[in-house]
Parts: structure tokens; sequence; C-alpha cells
């Protein structure tokens, strides 16, 4: 993303930074200009604090009203990246946020994992929330790989990816042994129906000069057109982009393209605006009709036309590209932190560029479908826009808080959330789970931080009080001990639990609704015992504070943990539940 975008009480406007880029590069930025030339800024204001607009679509598919999560919002956006993301603009754009005095920032951008005090987004995030600004961030599109997610700051809200339950544009493959499985495609052209086409592998369809690897991709100048006309070509996902293998098949001839995902796309499959009737499946559809290409002499298929679902089940389901946790720079803290809709969202797009991207597509349109963290993060932002309307005193902490302690790891059929590879999904996933907005805007308690928790984290970090200036301006005296364990997160991780020991953990919890008494409820990690001490916690006035102590112990005789395991302490009165994660291992 080019852009940090910002969610204002008063002003509305549009920057850009670029000094940094050009140091860098010793030349010109390529646009000096605010103008979102990619749509992918567009995409992500729009769905951060766009206002309701009737009549939605995109190509057709889709319609319906659409709105941004703060629809009355006043909208800035910061451009900080050119030809890739430099750290100087990326502080100038954070600076500039803070001078005009915003209140949420929405940051979908990021970049491999660095110490924080080397890494501009973690000071300039830093100084935001030191300014009482919530920063929301792209956890990253790295997933399902472990130790993935980008934005590790305890400051910073770190949004993974899920699904939501409409399925924007599927439409079915349907092959000459009557097998019929699903897929998706956003293009507006259709096939004659009541007709099978012959149906071919790329790898089958390439050039002499070529090898099947490369033809299998439906790289450029791979496929022999005397082979494809008019067949439906079937490409396999990875290297060049999905909208260019259809633009290759188009190119050759092909009648139609399915498009199969390889392994490490799993079971997530998208839309795209290809430019001939396409279908992508997941990779073991894909394999199916590849063994079917493979045992049939004449074999034949056809692809039905785009239709729009609703009620889609199970969802949410965690998207395969959503970044994953431990937390790489500092694995006491649990990232990402909530996930939110990503999947196929629909959100406005610039009329500078065409939806393929490409030089020689002329097509214009004003809304688009993107996938990614960069979708989820806006989701966020503008809930927490919202938040700040609800409860200006509360902090970002305490913001981030409300949000975590109150998201769901149900699907919509009562059952825990699932991977895209159909899995059960951990917080190393989703965080605390999927957000809940009207929840969040009456969580009973949350666990609140100042600046202050933030720099003595940083000292239990291991940084000294010299480094700490970057972020607080002058020295700070750290205290002569922390222990991260005790940082007041709305999560419990233990990364390095000492075996034949039990060990405590603190938290406080802030009363932010009306006097009540709550009590406690464990679901304990496999293989741990977990106590709570007290187990009732009694508040008599809003603001009131309240802390408890959680010893975890390993069982007698327990089997050595070959990876982390999961559980949660929920605080509830019968109204309210508080829920906080809790992730354990010990090496071995």
């Amino acid at each position: 993303m080019n852009y940090l975008t910002c969610l204002y009480r008063k002003l509305i406007g549009a920057r850009y930074f670029y000094k940094g880029y050009e140091a860098s590069k010793g030349q010109n930025a390529s646009f000096n200009s605010a103008r979102d030339f990619e749509g992918h800024g567009s995409h992500t204001l729009s769905t951060a604090g766009g206002n309701v607009v009737n009549g939605v679509n995109v190509f057709g598919y889709g319609n319906g009203t659409a709105s941004g999560g703060s629809p009355k919002a006043r909208v800035a956006t910061y451009k900080v990246c050119w030809d890739g993301c430099y750290g100087a603009d990326i502080l100038a754009g954070f600076e500039a946020a803070i001078h005009d005095g915003v209140d949420v920032i929405s940051m979908s951008l990021g970049g491999d994992p660095q110490e924080y005090f080397q890494n501009g987004i973690s000071i300039g995030s830093f100084h935001a929330v030191s300014n009482n600004i919530v920063v929301v961030g792209s956890g990253g599109n790295s997933g399902p790989t472990l130790e993935t997610v980008a934005n590790l700051e305890p400051w910073m809200f770190t949004i993974a990816a899920s699904t939501i339950d409409r399925d924007l544009a599927s439409n079915y493959v349907t092959l000459g042994n009557k097998k019929i499985f699903k897929g998706a495609s956003l293009s507006g052209i259709n096939l004659p129906q009541n007709k099978m086409y012959p149906l071919i592998s790329a790898a089958d369809a390439k050039l002499d000069n070529v090898s099947a690897v490369d033809s299998l991709l439906c790289k450029e100048g791979t496929i022999d057109p005397h082979k494809v006309n008019g067949k439906i070509l079937v490409c396999l996902r990875g290297e060049n982009t999905r909208i260019d293998k259809g633009v290759q098949a188009s190119r050759a001839g092909a009648i139609g393209m399915i498009l199969a995902n390889d392994e490490a796309s799993g079971n997530q499959i998208n839309p795209d605006p290809h430019f001939l009737p396409a279908s992508h499946v997941n990779f073991t559809v894909g394999n199916f009709i590849f063994k079917y290409i493979n045992s049939t002499k004449f074999p034949v298929a056809y692809i039905s036309k785009v239709i729009t679902r609703f009620g889609v089940n199970p969802t949410p389901i965690m998207a395969a590209f959503s970044s994953r946790g431990p937390n790489f720079i500092e694995p006491s803290i649990l990232k990402p932190d909530i996930t939110a809709p990503g999947v196929n969202i629909i959100a406005a797009y610039s009329k500078a560029v065409s939806p393929t991207e490409q030089t020689f597509d002329k097509r214009r349109i004003p809304y688009i479908t993107m996938s990614g963290t960069s979708m989820s993060c806006p989701h966020v932002a503008g809930l927490v826009g919202l938040l700040k309307s609800l409860h200006p005193t509360w902090s970002p902490a305490a913001i981030k808080s409300a949000i975590m302690t109150t998201a769901t790891t149900k699907d919509n059929m009562g059952k825990h959330m699932l991977d895209s590879s159909l899995d059960r999904a951990t917080p190393f996933a989703y965080g605390a789970g999927h957000v809940r907005p009207n929840r969040a805007a009456d969580p009973g308690l949350v666990y609140d931080l100042n600046i202050t928790d933030y720099l003595n984290f940083l000292c239990g970090h291991g940084y000294t009080s010299s480094q700490l200036t970057v972020f607080y301006g002058r020295p700070y005296e750290c205290p002569k001990s922390f222990n991260l364990v005790d940082f007041n997160y709305p999560a419990i991780t233990i990364p390095d639990f000492k075996v034949g020991h039990s060990l405590n953990v603190t938290r406080i919890l802030t009363n932010v609704g009306s006097p009540s008494n709550y009590k406690v409820r464990i679901q304990a990690p496999p293989e741990f015992l977990v106590s709570v001490e007290p187990s009732r916690l009694r508040f008599t006035k809003k603001g009131e504070k309240r802390e408890f102590k959680v010893t975890l112990t390993l069982k007698p005789k327990s089997k050595y943990i070959t990876d982390y395991v999961f559980g949660k302490l929920t605080w509830t009165n019968g109204k309210h539940r508080v829920a906080t994660p809790i992730a354990i291992t010990y090496p071995q």
C-alpha cells in the first residue's frame, strides 16, 4: 500500500512524502502527487471511512449497499510509498498525521521483522500512540507459514484476514465424467451453454522449445496456439500473476481457462477480472482435473457463468495468505492481535488504473474486490473510529483490549474457527479471535496500558536507556527489573516455560462498565494446570482497577511439548465475557 489512511474529527486532506525515496534511489519520484495510481489506497481508505453508497458492484457481481467502517469520519491519506517504502517517508507521514491531529491511523503496509529501535514503523507508530492515536496495521500476506506476521509492536494493533459469508463470484467446472467443482472468477464473459469444450493441460500445450514446467505456469511465450485454439486451458498457479495467465491463454486462442492452485496456495481461491471465461480452483480440485486429463483420451469440460452466493457456511475461515505468528521479535507478545474480513472485499478503486493493472486493459471501474490483510486492517480502523466517538477518553490500549477481549473464536455454525486447510485454527492465525463490533462497544473490563508501560516493555526486551531516546525523545531510566510476562497485554504468551517450575503471571483489569462482580472460567492448555487468584473480582465503580495472578504448572509426567499449546481464561459477570488467550511452550 502507498498510504497511511487516517480518520479525523475535523479535517480532510491528502499529502505525500518522497524525500527518503529520492535520497535512496538518487532519482525523482515517478509521480510527485498524492493521487492513487494503483487503486490499493482508494480501496483501503473507503473501507475505513467511505460514505454509504447504493448500487455498488464489480462487473455486476455482489450488487448492494456499501459503507466504510466509520462512514461519517473525515479522512486523509498520507502517501509514503513509491517504488518501495522507505523509513524516512513513513516517519514523515506519521509525524504529519500526528501534527494534523488525526484520531486513527490505518496502516496497510509492513516489512520484514526488524528490531523496534531500527524500524521506522515502530518508531513512528510509538510516537502516534504516545499522542493518543490508535495505529492499526496489517499482519502481512505471507501465510500460512509460521513466524511470518509483520507489525510486531505491542502498541500496534495487528490484524489478520479471514473470510466473510458472501461468496462474491463463484462458478462451476463440469468435467466430461460428470464431476462438478466449485471455482471463482470475476470474468464478465460466459461460454455458450449446453456445450462441452476440449480440455488441455498447459504442460501438453507447450511450444517445442520450452519446458513443460514453464508452460504449465502459462508464462508468456510458452503456449502453442495450434494446440490450444478453441480449448479450455488448465494453468497452474505460481510465479507470474493470475491475471497474466489468463492473458496468455486468451492470446493463444483458448476459449476458457481453469487456474489450479499449487500446493502452497492450498484452498484459497480468488475471483479475478479475467479477459476470457475462467475459473480458479483449489489445489485438491486442480489435482483431480489434471488426473482426469491424463486418464482420458478426449477430455472435455464446461465453465458455468458467475453467480454471487450469500449465507456461506462455515465462516469465518482464516485466509491461507494471512501471516501467522509467533512473534519473531518478541515471542512473549501474541501476534496477530485479531482477525477481520479480508477476503474478496468490495471497495472503491482508482480510475487511474485498470482492474488488471495491465497497460493494455482499457477498462475502468469505480469499485473492485481485493483480498489481503490490507483489506482487514481498515475494517478494524473503521471500528476504532466508532469506538473513539463512543468512548473519547479511552486510551489506544483500552480500545485495543475492548476489541480483542470481546472477539469470538467460533464460526457461524458454532464450531471452532478453521484454517484454509479446514484444520482447527490457532491464535497464531487469528490472535484473540474474529472481531465483534457490537460487543467491543461494551466490553465491561479492559487491560489498559500507557506510554510508561510500553517503555518498560522495551526495557524488558533488552533495550538500554539511550536506545529508548528514539521513542521517548530523551533518555529513559529503566526499572531495576521488569518481567515481560507481567506486561499488561490482553493475551498471555509464554515462549520459554521452565520445566520443573510454576510460573506466575500478573494482569490488571480496569472496569469501564457498571459496578459488577466477575468470576473466572479457565480453559487450560493441554498438559498444564492453571489457577487464578482471586477467582472473583468485585468492581464498585467505573475506572476501578483489580489485579489477579495466573499460576501455570506443568502436569506431572507430562509429555514434552513439540509445539505451542493454547488455552483461554475468561472473566464473566453474566452479561460481559472478557476473554484472554493463552499460548505456551517450553524448550526440549
